[in-house]
């Protein structure tokens, strides 16, 4: 049986951090070192926008030593991340090269539904204790250096996601600002949480009650498996209680050493339990679990589920779309016309295989674009290609980068506008590159001509059929209705899809009778 060795590094805002894992056989994943060093990136990018040069030199010292430990585990592969700290200075892509340069570690840039949804699946990694809990209501609360992530779950199903910027170090950062006493921290946290707290819970959850908080973090997780003796147990949100009054009772000194942690996190402790305990109050969560996991188990997760050695029994995929639904009903979509398009708009794909070139990843972005093809509307009536385009690209879509969301917002836009073609594109603010462009004209030619066989809104036909035979598409449609409305955009449509992919769609109606 082959043994894989794998590292997974996190550059993050407070401490770097690097587990090494081995992989052997189906399912079986297990760490076997881990290593952490303390460098407050957080507070530099937060205060001023960049990392300063020391700083920058002690992370390159650190990631040498990195390299070092791989080179003597043999290690096979590697990932490298970075969050909030790196992808917030302003010179984030200097900071990757002379990282690569200097120690020959490539540091990638993690957008923040990325890493939350990394920091998601680290939990998942936890197996059958995890998917006990997420059966009932249950929220995960992903606390940052820079931010929180609020997840909401009901029965195994992602409900919300939502991130505020109330990570430890830039509420830290705000504090010293303030000149807060330590009298006062505690009070002024919940002060600067409660506004953003007080809309979300207006927005979210209203009357929706929740169980069970799960919290991932490096500040109370540690604390939490100590008190459980590293069982994967819960305990009650009283226990924030208990810590806080531990805190705020002793000196740092005192509580580094009780804790075994370094004294410099004793204050982000502090800050990371009142946060947490706040959350509980307005969440009404009478039971916490805070499992220990981090970004570098979801990191490996990942790894091993890509190159086919774990297969996970979560449904993460589902998750994506669960949140696309959602965006879509809180701007009032369509749920029955989104349906009809996802059936159309698969069919079509999947018949266009060996034409258009695409994978699976591609065919969630056009999953999540049919659900999303109407959002617009909400906003305006006459420009649906546009307000669906900034509402898309203004909200945080879970584990889709911002590539990613590009291209689903710009399928959705062309749907409805005039098509935008690459040197339109260029022209402004964009993360596409050639390939991703091909990706947007693709999957907008499949849209478009899916969106024409229900351009009346009513669903007319029963099932749709697709043939593709030589440089023709039949598409062959189950109705007994009048379909002149959709045979006119229909014909419409099939010209691009022609100029994208040189097949020529027909529409073929079979009536029953």
């Amino acid at each position: 049986m082959s043994t894989k060795t794998f590292a997974a590094i996190d550059v993050g805002s407070f401490e770097s951090c690097m587990k090494i894992f081995e992989f052997s056989g189906k399912n079986r994943m297990r760490e076997i070192d881990a290593v952490r060093q303390s460098i407050d990136l957080g507070s530099d990018t937060y205060a001023n926008g960049k990392i300063s040069n020391e700083k920058v030199e002690e992370l390159c010292r650190v990631l040498k030593e990195f390299a070092s430990i791989m080179k003597a585990y043999k290690v096979e592969a590697y990932r490298a991340y970075g969050t909030s700290a790196v992808r917030e200075t302003e010179n984030s892509i200097i900071l990757q090269d002379k990282i690569a340069q200097r120690t020959g570690i490539r540091v990638e840039i993690l957008s923040n539904s990325e890493q939350r949804f990394l920091d998601y699946k680290s939990v998942a990694s936890k197996g059958e204790s995890f998917r006990r809990i997420i059966e009932e209501k249950t929220a995960i609360v992903d606390i940052g250096g820079g931010s929180i992530q609020l997840s909401l779950f009901d029965n195994d199903t992602l409900v919300s996601t939502k991130n505020m910027r109330l990570g430890v170090l830039r509420l830290q950062e705000m504090l010293t600002h303030l000149d807060a006493k330590s009298t006062q921290v505690e009070h002024l946290i919940d002060e600067l949480a409660s506004a953003q707290l007080a809309t979300y819970k207006k927005l979210y959850l209203k009357d929706r009650e929740i169980e069970n908080i799960i919290i991932v973090d490096d500040y109370i997780s540690p604390w939490a498996v100590k008190s459980t003796k590293g069982e994967d147990t819960m305990m009650e949100t009283a226990k924030l209680e208990e810590l806080i009054q531990l805190l705020r009772n002793s000196n740092a000194t005192q509580v580094a050493q009780t804790m075994d942690i370094a004294e410099e996190k004793v204050p982000l402790l502090l800050i990371s339990a009142v946060l947490a305990r706040r959350i509980a109050e307005m969440m009404g969560a009478s039971r916490i679990w805070a499992p220990g996991s981090t970004l570098c188990d979801g990191i490996a997760y990942e790894y091993a589920e890509q190159n086919k050695m774990l297969k996970g029994e979560h449904d993460f995929e589902k998750d994506i779309i669960a949140c696309a639904m959602n965006i879509s009903k809180r701007y009032m979509g369509s749920r029955k016309r989104a349906e009809t398009l996802e059936k159309i708009t698969a069919t079509i794909f999947d018949n266009m295989k060996r034409i258009h070139g695409l994978g699976k990843r591609e065919r969630l972005y056009l999953e999540i674009a049919a659900i999303l093809h109407d959002c617009g509307k909400y906003i305006s009536l006459t420009d649906i290609g546009e307000a669906s385009y900034n509402i898309i690209m203004a909200t945080e879509i879970i584990g889709l980068s911002h590539k990613e969301r590009e291209i689903v917002a710009n399928v959705v836009r062309f749907n409805h506008s005039r098509f935008g073609y690459y040197s339109h594109l260029q022209s402004g603010v964009t993360e596409l590159d050639r390939e991703s462009y091909l990706t947007v004209a693709k999957l907008t030619a499949i849209l478009r001509l899916a969106n024409s066989l229900d351009r009346s809104h009513k669903q007319k036909m029963k099932g749709v059929k697709a043939l593709l035979r030589e440089n023709e598409l039949i598409l062959t449609v189950d109705t007994q209705q009048d379909i002149t409305l959709e045979r006119g955009f229909f014909e419409a449509s099939a010209e691009f899809f022609t100029e994208v992919f040189s097949v020529k769609p027909v529409l073929k109606q079979k009536k029953t009778f």
